[in-house]
């Protein structure tokens, strides 16, 4: 660290007076535009006979329908925020560095409302585009609106949220993120185990393309990774889904295919103990909360992409016995999984979602050597940027046999349903890993920012420079309020695919923003192999394509802000 730190600008008359009731204002002002775009929208896309969304005008309306997806996520973030503000200041947590991430949060969203929210490099999602009208114009001129622009989306109070960072020495979570104590103690058990097992080693793994060693899978498993909301009468802890967000983010801060291996066992958790027998959850759950076997999804296919309803794999009743042929491409950790969730297609006379089917497969373990044992399975490895550790393959089925029980819950033609059940966790743990990315990112930029010494002066006292770290820290904390929400909604067992939606869509942007402009700070070093930060920039690339690609995800919130 630099042994002569930048001064921090001062807190003095930064933050805007009675700053909780002016959010509470603004934050009405922005469900007014939010309203009046949907009121926009909902006119021009129209009802089809069956008084449905109309698919073809939202399809042909893509760019106001997906901007009317992003302004919703903005309005349900500064909800959020508010929401966690009031509560730290019930408990008298709130002090200046949240006072401040909260008024910058509002500041800068409100102005992104009023001038164009980015979508992704080079689109954005102006008022224009929904048909807001004047109303939403004059919501955006009210005086809190005005106070907290003025007050919250500048140079001067990005600084000083990063200076606050630095005073802290870039404490991997800053401010208080509003969890109780025993999350906070799991926080604190995860983040030991990233420091001090994979932190140390995760360039290297990357570097070398190498799986995640079976000594760190051991000891995750060992911890509860795995099992973490597996219900305790099948082996697993019955955590809540905010407990897999926490977990998540320490992991995926350390390393993103560290956080990414409970995510495959979350999904095939999910797929079995909302649509298996009794029987498939007493064999299977206890197993993969154990870590004893290691799953793999098998969905995607090479044309097929989002539109799983078009997939050509097909499943056959041959005797006692199912019999699988087709091929499917990014399945993630293949070679290491002992089972396979397989989507196939099992009703003849088919072609859409009705005719797939679910199937839990068992495998051979392979590995690099020989990632397919089977000799009914095939494939290859495919070469990634990023998002290594697990390895990413195609795997092809020729008359592969697997047991009759095999079926998920026993019953053909309900494959698809039985998924999109599972993507609100999915959705939702991709956010928080999202999160921890995100939060990396922040570390490996302050640092950086702090050591690097130019004319004379730390890179941190640079206002461009410090500006950027404080913009990161305020948008990790808006993402992880929006994620921990929807989490708590899944916890509370209340439809939540809207929420778990917004907080991937948001949290997917902040991680690559966050990464690209630690990237920035580390200048020409941060493009050199050797420095982390070129890792977690390819790292958090892949967070806006799976588990819902950001304009995918945008189509399905708006559809359903417009249902609402």
């Amino acid at each position: 660290m630099s042994a002569n730190p930048a001064p921090a600008p001062s807190t003095d008359d930064l933050l805007v007076p009675d700053l909780l009731s002016t959010c509470a204002e603004a934050l009405k002002s922005a469900e007014t535009v939010l309203g009046a775009a949907k009121q926009g929208m909902a006119a021009r896309i129209g009802r089809d006979e069956r008084g449905r969304v109309s698919g073809v005008a939202l399809e042909r309306e893509q760019h106001a329908a997906h901007s009317l997806a992003w302004l919703a996520t903005y309005v349900e973030s500064l909800r959020q925020m508010h929401a966690w503000a009031e509560a730290l200041v019930a408990e008298d947590r709130f002090g200046t560095l949240e006072a401040l991430i909260l008024q910058a949060a509002f500041g800068e969203y409100l102005a992104q409302m009023a001038g164009g929210i980015p979508m992704s490099q080079g689109e954005y999602a102006r008022l224009e585009d929904m048909g807001a009208g004047e109303t939403a114009r004059r919501a955006l001129d009210a005086a809190p609106v005005r106070a907290l622009v003025a007050g919250g989306a500048t140079t001067a109070i990005r600084e000083r949220i990063a200076h606050i960072l630095a005073e802290r020495d870039g404490a991997a979570t800053f401010g208080d993120c509003g969890l109780d104590a025993d999350y906070e103690m799991i926080r604190d058990q995860f983040r030991r185990f990233a420091d001090e097992k994979v932190v140390p080693h995760a360039h290297e793994w990357h570097l070398n393309d190498a799986l995640i060693p079976d000594a760190i899978v051991t000891e995750m498993a060992e911890l509860g990774v795995f099992g973490l909301t597996i219900p305790e009468a099948l082996g697993g802890f019955g955590m809540s889904k905010t407990a897999m967000c926490v977990v998540s983010e320490e992991l995926s801060r350390g390393y993103i295919g560290v956080g990414s291996l409970g995510t495959r066992s979350e999904i095939a958790a999910e797929l079995i103990l909302g649509g298996g027998t009794d029987a498939q959850k007493e064999e299977w759950l206890p197993k993969l909360a154990s870590g004893e076997i290691l799953p793999t999804a098998v969905f995607t296919e090479p044309n097929t992409g989002s539109d799983l309803g078009a997939l050509r794999t097909r499943a056959r009743k041959d005797g006692d016995d199912w019999v699988v042929t087709g091929n499917k491409t990014w399945i993630t950790h293949a070679a290491r999984a002992d089972i396979m969730t397989v989507l196939a297609r099992t009703v003849e006379g088919t072609d859409d979602h009705r005719g797939l089917s679910m199937f839990i497969a068992p495998k051979t373990r392979g590995d690099c050597a020989n990632p397919f044992p089977n000799p009914e399975i095939s494939g290859g490895e495919i070469e990634v940027l990023g998002y290594r550790g697990m390895k990413e393959y195609t795997v092809a089925f020729d008359d592969y046999r697997i047991p009759g029980d095999a079926l998920l819950g026993g019953v053909e033609g309900q494959g698809f349903r039985q998924l999109m059940k599972t993507f609100e966790s999915a959705r939702i743990q991709t956010a928080a890993r999202a999160v921890g990315v995100a939060q990396n990112a922040l570390e490996l930029g302050l640092r950086y920012a702090q050591d690097r010494v130019q004319f004379g002066k730390p890179l941190l006292a640079f206002p461009r420079v410090s500006a950027k770290l404080g913009t990161m820290a305020v948008e990790i904390m808006v993402a992880r309020q929006l994620t921990y929400f929807s989490a708590r909604e899944k916890d509370a067992d209340r439809r939540c695919d809207l929420e778990a939606g917004m907080a991937k869509l948001l949290g997917a942007r902040v991680a690559w923003s966050a990464a690209d402009n630690a990237l920035q700070i580390h200048g020409g070093n941060g493009f050199a192999l050797e420095y982390p930060i070129s890792r977690v920039l390819c790292d958090s690339r892949i967070l806006n394509i799976f588990e819902g690609a950001a304009e995918i995800q945008a189509g399905v919130i708006a559809r359903r802000v417009l249902e609402s």
